[in-house]
């Protein structure tokens, strides 16, 4: 089961609640909890990938930590990169890589 995310409250609970609201409870809660419809790991798979094909970096690293947290392993997390690499640009690819290697390299 995923753990309760506060990211929302922590960071935007009191400038934008409603927001902050539906990134805990729905996104992370509801969302994220469908264990039986797709795992975890693969959804942290999925949305690593999103993140990194769009070139949202800021969310990354702590995606990063999660999916390392749901049992994605160094070795898939390079091959993914370097999947997307041909798909997405290299620039994003190189960008992907410098933060994965900070949490993979633990």
């Amino acid at each position: 089961m995923v753990k309760k995310q506060t990211a929302g409250c922590d960071k935007l609970g009191d400038f934008a609640p409603k927001f902050a609201e539906l990134n805990d409870d729905v996104l992370f809660g509801q969302v994220w909890s469908r264990e039986s419809e797709l795992p975890a790991h693969q959804r942290s798979l999925i949305t690593i990938s999103a993140l990194i094909s769009a070139g949202n970096f800021e969310q990354l690293p702590a995606h990063l930590k999660i999916g390392k947290e749901n049992g994605i392993t160094k070795d898939e997390i390079a091959e993914v990169i370097t999947h997307l690499s041909f798909y997405v640009g290299w620039p994003k690819a190189w960008s992907a890589f410098n933060l994965a290697k900070d949490i993979f390299n633990d």
